[in-house]
This record gives structure tokens, C-alpha cells and sequence, in this order.
């Protein structure tokens, strides 16, 4: 361990704050003497600020957590949406689909009413050829019948020429009679044939009759099929139209999904917006509840906390450390003088003089009324000693000229924070000790 003292060389400065009072003889009494009942009040408020500010970052993390969920909830139904969206474009192309099967079903019919038509046009013409045959067919009956007459007319001519054989049979009379005989025989054949040409009118009549019957059957039976068709082709508009009304429905879902998606998400901002409020109102909380108001130094208790944390950090690298403990002199005189105005300028001379000669990470404490407690990481003593010395000569350039008096003492193997502190305290007492007897 080590004691410097301005009168010796330009002297230390910064470092955080402790809060266990286990310090020598007089620094401990001075900070009991100047503090007083300011440290305990102070450190009720610091306890109320820290259980405030992590009550502001469980607040954080929750507005950040539920920011999350109204996040993966907006997704979730931007997905719907979209789901949405294609079912009801597949419900507007099965719509068309229908409609285009409803127009083709519709020309169907159409082509199959034009077919009956057809077909009942045919069966009347084939009826109407019937009855026209059935009107010849009774014409070559007549007519048959007509030469059946002539030719029993000329029977009985050539009989009656037969009759009168007794008489002179003159060759006028034979051949006569030959000729009746013959044109009886023509008229017979003549009729015979008339007869089988009405039955071939007959039969065709009945033909186109029955070919008419099929016609007006098939006609019938396409009329059906056309029916049947426009049925269908409704039943596909109506499916078609409730397949566009599901398609509107979805996309109206869809739409309010987004629209829920986007107050979610701007919801989740309005979270996190907070989240982010409460984590920089709980720093604050924190900096306020865990530094001293007056110079920026660490407290007693966050700043122990943070040497704990030195001192395992330099066990575990195998690294050097220095707490340095600081009396500032003169404090009591400049109050006396200048008032505690005056002493507080002074106090937040020597906070800032630390600072700016120790390193960024070096801790800062105000430990008491005047006092200061700096933890150096990483140097031995000499070099901890020598960035302390430029503090003094900080001080000494100033308009209202402060110093300090320090004691150091470097971290052993079995030093608790106590030990460390208790040590310092020694060196700093031996100091003024040695002052005092200078003078």
C-alpha cells in the first residue's frame, strides 16, 4: 500500500462509490461527521428508485412480449387474409366455370329444341306422304276394282259369243271374242297390279307413319334433354352466383383481417413505443437511484456492487487492481467559507477531475461527505499512483484550487471488498498522519 498527499505530487481523482463504512479511524469518522443523516435518506430514496425503475423494465419486457404476440397475431391474419383472397378468386373461376357450362348446357338445349323441331317437321311431311299414298293406294283399289269389273264384263261377252255356237261362226265373231278374251285378260293383270301397288302405297304409308311416331318420339325426347339442360344451366348460374357471393364474403373477411392485422401492428408499435418510454424512464431510475446527484458518481451501494464485480473480474484474468480512497482537503473550510454552494463546487471539481484522468471504465464513488473511493483494473499500484497524481495537478490549474489526499492499496489473493476498502483507509490515515507531523 501507498499514501500520496498534494504536498508531494499532483494528486488523484474519479472513480464509482462505496456504501459499508468499513474505512481507518478518521476517514470514516469525517464521512460519518459530514454526511450524517443525508446518507441514510439518500439511501432509502436510491432503494425506492431501483425498485422503481425494475418495476418500469418487467413493464418493458411485457409491452415488448405482448408487441411480439400483436405481431405474430397481425401475420397470422395477413396469411388469412391472403388465404382469403385465393379461395375467393377459386370461388370466382368456379363461378365461371358454371356460368360457361350454364351457356353451354343453354346452347345445347337450343341446338337440341331446333333438332325436335326438325323431327316434328319431318314426322308431319312423313304423315302427310302417307296419307297422300294412302289416297293412291285407294285409287289403284278402285281402279283394280274397276278393271276386275271390265274384265267380268268381257267374260261374259266371250261367253255369250260361246253361246251361240249353233250358229254360223263367222270370223268377225272369233276374233271378237278373242279380243274380248284378251282385254279381260290384260284388265285382270292390269288390276292385279293396281292392287299390289296400292298395298306397296300402304305399306310405305305405314312406314311413314311409323317413321313419323319416331320422330315425334325422338322430338319429344330432345325437348326433354333441352329441359333438362336449362335446368341444369339455372342450377349452374345459381352456383355460380352463390359461389360469387362466398368469393365477396371472403374478400370482405379478408379485408377486416388486414384491417385487424394493421391495428395490430400498430398496436405492437404503440407496445414497444411504451416499452422503450418505460426502459428509458427505469435508465433514469436507475442512473438517479444508483449515482450521486451532485457529482455523477456511483453511490455507496451500486458502487460496491460494481468493485464486488471488479474484484472477480480480476481474480478470474489473473489482472492487477488498486482501490484508491480519497479525503478531500479543505472541503469543511470551504463550506465555512463559501457556503455549501462553495463546497459543492468543489466536490463536483474533484468528480470531474477523476473522470477526466482515469479511464472511461475505472469506477468513480462518492463514499461520503468528502470522501471518494476509485477502483483502477489492470494497473499495479505505481501506475494507479501516477493517473491519480494528474488529477491534483487538474485541481491545482483551476480558479477555486482544490486537492486531495489518497491512500491505495492493491487487491491481495484473500481480500474481500472490505479488506481491499479497511486497507486503503489505513494508507490514507498514515498520510495525514505524516502531514501532520511535517507541519
Amino acid at each position: 500500500m501507498s499514501g500520496l498527499s498534494a504536498d508531494d505530487r499532483p494528486d488523484l481523482v474519479r472513480g464509482p462509490q462505496i456504501e459499508e463504512s468499513s474505512a481507518g479511524p478518521v476517514a470514516g469518522a469525517k464521512a460519518d461527521d459530514l454526511a450524517g443523516p443525508t446518507d441514510a435518506a439518500t439511501s432509502a430514496a436510491a432503494a425506492d428508485d431501483a425498485t422503481s425503475s425494475e418495476q418500469r423494465d418487467r413493464a418493458g419486457e411485457e409491452r415488448d412480449e405482448a408487441g411480439g404476440r400483436r405481431d405474430r397475431i397481425g401475420h397470422r391474419r395477413d396469411r388469412a387474409g391472403d388465404q382469403r383472397d385465393e379461395v375467393g378468386d377459386q370461388r370466382d373461376e368456379a363461378g365461371d366455370r358454371r356460368d360457361s357450362a350454364g351457356d353451354e348446357r343453354d346452347d345445347a338445349a337450343g341446338l337440341r329444341d331446333a333438332a325436335a323441331e326438325h323431327r316434328d317437321e319431318a314426322g308431319v311431311q312423313r304423315d302427310h306422304a302417307g296419307a297422300r299414298r294412302d289416297v293412291a293406294g285407294a285409287r289403284r283399289d278402285r281402279a283394280g276394282e274397276l278393271r276386275d269389273e271390265a274384265a267380268r264384263l268381257r267374260d261374259e261377252a266371250a261367253l255369250h259369243s260361246d253361246s251361240l255356237l249353233g250358229a254360223p261362226i263367222t270370223a268377225e265373231i272369233l276374233e271378237a271374242s278373242n279380243l274380248s278374251r284378251l282385254a279381260a285378260a290384260s284388265d285382270r293383270t292390269r288390276a292385279s297390279q293396281d292392287r299390289r301397288a296400292g298395298a306397296d302405297e300402304r305399306m310405305m304409308a305405314h312406314r311413314d307413319r311409323g317413321v313419323a311416331g319416331a320422330d315425334r318420339r325422338a322430338g319429344a325426347g330432345e325437348r326433354a334433354e333441352s329441359h333438362l339442360d336449362r335446368a341444369v344451366a339455372l342450377a349452374d348460374r345459381r352456383a355460380g352466383a352463390g359461389e360469387r357471393g362466398e368469393a365477396e364474403v371472403d374478400r370482405v373477411v379478408a379485408q377486416s383481417d388486414r384491417g385487424a392485422g394493421a391495428r395490430e401492428r400498430s398496436e405492437a408499435g404503440s407496445d414497444r413505443e411504451t416499452a422503450l418510454a418505460d426502459r428509458g424512464a427505469s435508465a433514469v431510475d436507475r442512473e438517479s437511484s444508483s449515482h450521486d446527484a451532485l457529482t455523477g458518481a456511483y453511490l455507496r451501494g451500486a458502487g460496491f456492487a460494481e468493485l464486488d464485480r471488479e474484484i472477480a473480474r480480476a481474480r478470474r484474468d489473473d489482472q492487477p487492481l488498486v482501490l484508491a480512497f480519497l479525503d478531500v482537503d479543505g472541503l469543511k473550510a470551504a463550506n465555512d467559507t463559501h457556503g455549501h454552494v462553495g463546497g459543492d463546487r468543489m466536490l463536483r471539481a474533484v468528480a470531474d477531475a477523476l473522470r477526466a484522468n482515469l479511464r472511461a471504465h475505472d469506477l468513480v464513488i462518492r463514499y461520503g461527505g468528502d470522501e471518494f473511493v476509485c477502483v483502477v483494473a489492470g494497473l499495479r499500484a505505481p501506475e494507479a499512483a501516477a493517473r491519480i497524481a494528474l488529477v491534483n495537478a487538474t485541481l491545482g490549474r483551476l480558479a477555486e484550487r482544490a486537492s486531495v489526499t489518497v491512500g491505495l492499496a492493491e487487491l491481495r489473493p484473500s481480500d474481500s471488498a472490505e479488506d481491499l476498502l479497511a486497507r486503503a483507509d489505513e494508507a490514507l490515515y498514515a498520510r495525514r498522519q505524516r502531514m501532520a507531523h511535517r507541519r
